[in-house]
C-alpha cells in the first residue's frame, strides 16, 4: 500500500488507450472511442474480484458512499450508526444524504463492535454502515446477523480494505452494498475514484443513475434519448482515472501477496517485544495487510513509542490524536461548521455531538499504534525497519 508505489507501463499503456482517442468521457462518442470503456471494464473486473453481480464506479470514495446511501433509500432524518475511527469521509456522506450519523463504540478489531450497536438503535435507525479499517474486516457475520434481525440495512465503507475477505468473501458484499475508495493512497489507485457492488439489481440500477444526474443510460449512443428516472448529481470518474485503476487491479494478487509477506516479516520480529499485543483479526487469511496495528498497555507507553518510532525513521499513526480518523478532533462535526445550511439539521433530537463520550473506543484507540505496510520495501527496508522498532522499545 499504496498502488501508485507499482504505477508502470501497464497504467501508461491503459491511460494512452484514452489519449489516442481523445475520449476522456465515460459514455458515448463509441465510434471515436476505439472500443475502449475503461470504466465499464473495471466494473466488470470488480464484480469477478468480488464475486458481485453488479458494479459501479465513482469519481471518488465518498461519492460511492453517498451515491450507496441513496440508492439504498437512505436520506432525510433516518440515523445511520457509524464507527468513531474512521476517515471523515463516512460521516460526510451520511450527512450528505440529509442523514444523521449516530457513533457506535469499537471493539479490538478497531471496527464496529457488534454487542454495542443495539445500545445506539432508536426508531428512527435506519441502516448500520460498519468500517472495515486498516485493510481488515469486523466481525462482519454478527454485524450481519444482527442487521438482519433487526431489519436494517447493512452497507459496507470497505474503502480501505480491496482484496480483504472474510470466510473467503470479499469485504463489501456482506451487506446489501459495499463501497471502496481508489483515491492516490489506497492499495488500488485511480487517483481518485470509488466504487460500489451490490447483488440486488434495484440498488444498482439506482447507483447507476444517481451519479449521472439521473439518466437512465438505456438510449444507446444518443445521450439526450435517455430518460430520468430520479435525480442525481455528478459523480462520474473519467475514462483516464478508470484506466489506471484497470492496471492496478490487474496487480491486485501482487500486491495483497506483497503487503502480506512483509507485514507477517514485521509482526513476526515484533511478537516477543514486551507489552505487545496485536489487534484481533476475526479471519487472518482474508487480512489486505495495509497495516500492522498493535497495542500497548497504557496510553502513556503507546505515546512514548510513537514518538521513539518517528525518531527512528519508522513513524507510524498513533489514530487517537488523528485530525481526520477519530472522533476525538472532529471539531468541524462537533461544532457543526458548514459552508451552508444543512438537511440533516432540520431533524429533531440530533445527536450531541460537542458532548460526545465513547469510553470503551477511547480506551482501545489510546493504546493503538498502526503502522503502514509499503509495498516498495526491498529486504533491506524491512531489516532496517525492524531494527528501528526493536531500538524504539528500548529507548
Amino acid at each position: 500500500m499504496p498502488g501508485f508505489e507499482i504505477f508502470g507501463d501497464e497504467e501508461r499503456k491503459e491511460v494512452n488507450d484514452v489519449l489516442e482517442t481523445g475520449v476522456l468521457f465515460r459514455y458515448g462518442f463509441e465510434e471515436a472511442r476505439n472500443n475502449h470503456f475503461k470504466a465499464f471494464e473495471f466494473e466488470k473486473k470488480l464484480c469477478n474480484i468480488t464475486g458481485s453481480k453488479y458494479s459501479h464506479l465513482c469519481s471518488s470514495g465518498t461519492a460511492a458512499l453517498c451515491t450507496a446511501l441513496c440508492a439504498c433509500g437512505i436520506g432525510a432524518g433516518d440515523e445511520v450508526i457509524i464507527p468513531p475511527f474512521t476517515f471523515v469521509a463516512t460521516f460526510e456522506a451520511v450527512i450528505n444524504v440529509g442523514a444523521i450519523p449516530v457513533f457506535s463504540e469499537i471493539d479490538e478489531t478497531l471496527c464496529l463492535d457488534p454487542d454495542k450497536i443495539e445500545d445506539v438503535i432508536t426508531s428512527r435507525t435506519r441502516a448500520v454502515v460498519p468500517v472495515h479499517m486498516c485493510g481488515s474486516m469486523a466481525r462482519i457475520d454478527e454485524i450481519k446477523n444482527f442487521c438482519d434481525k433487526k431489519g436494517l440495512i447493512l452497507l459496507e465503507d470497505s474503502c480501505q480494505s480491496i482484496g480483504a475477505t472474510y470466510q473467503g468473501k470479499s469485504l463489501g458484499s456482506f451487506g446489501l452494498a459495499g463501497c471502496f475508495s481508489f483515491d492516490s493512497v489506497k492499495t488500488i489507485t485511480c487517483g481518485e475514484g470509488g466504487g460500489i457492488i451490490t447483488d440486488n439489481k434495484n440498488v444498482y440500477e439506482k447507483a447507476d443513475q444517481y451519479a449521472d444526474h439521473g439518466h437512465d443510460h438505456l438510449g444507446g449512443a444518443d445521450r439526450g434519448a435517455d430518460d430520468h428516472p430520479i435525480m442525481g448529481t455528478n459523480y462520474r470518474i473519467s475514462e483516464l482515472n478508470a484506466a489506471v485503476g484497470v492496471a492496478q487491479l490487474n496487480k491486485l494478487d501482487q500486491i495483497i501477496d506483497t503487503q502480506r509477506r512483509n507485514k507477517l516479516a514485521i509482526k513476526d520480529a515484533m511478537t516477543d517485544l514486551p507489552d505487545v499485543s496485536f489487534r484481533y483479526i476475526p479471519d487472518a487469511k482474508g487480512d489486505s495487510a495495509t497495516f500492522l496495528s498493535f497495542f500497548l498497555p497504557t496510553e502513556e507507553r503507546a505515546r512514548q513509542i510513537a514518538k521513539n518510532l518517528a525518531r527512528n525513521g519508522a513513524g507510524s499513526p498513533y489514530w487517537y490524536d488523528n485530525n481526520w480518523h477519530y472522533y476525538k478532533e472532529w471539531h468541524h462535526l462537533k461544532e457543526i461548521k458548514r459552508s451552508g445550511k444543512l438537511a440533516f439539521e432540520l431533524a429533531d433530537n440530533l445527536p450531541d455531538y460537542k458532548n460526545l463520550l465513547l469510553e470503551n473506543s477511547d480506551k482501545i484507540m489510546k493504546k493503538t499504534i498502526s503502522m503502514q505496510i509499503m509495498l516498495s520495501w526491498t529486504d533491506k527496508d524491512i531489516e532496517n525497519r525492524i531494527q528501528a522498532i526493536k531500538k524504539s522499545f528500548k529507548g
